[in-house]
């Protein structure tokens, strides 16, 4: 199987998470440039969470 070449450049990212970085060190610690609440805040605001709308559905069903 042939190996896969490498991606240069960056990712594209979100305009509020311009300069986010995150790296795992050799103790398996996460270490980010981001604060976790600001991460989190955005995460709140932009991503839906599947498994909070599937009990909302199962209780209006009721």
């Amino acid at each position: 199987m042939p190996k896969k070449k490498p991606k240069s450049g960056k990712p594209e990212v979100h305009k509020d998470l311009e300069g986010f970085d995150i790296k795992i060190n050799a103790f398996g610690e996460i270490e980010s440039n981001f604060d976790v609440n600001k991460l989190n805040d955005f995460l709140d605001e932009n991503v839906e969470d599947k498994k909070l709308n599937s009990s909302n559905s199962k209780a209006e069903e009721e």
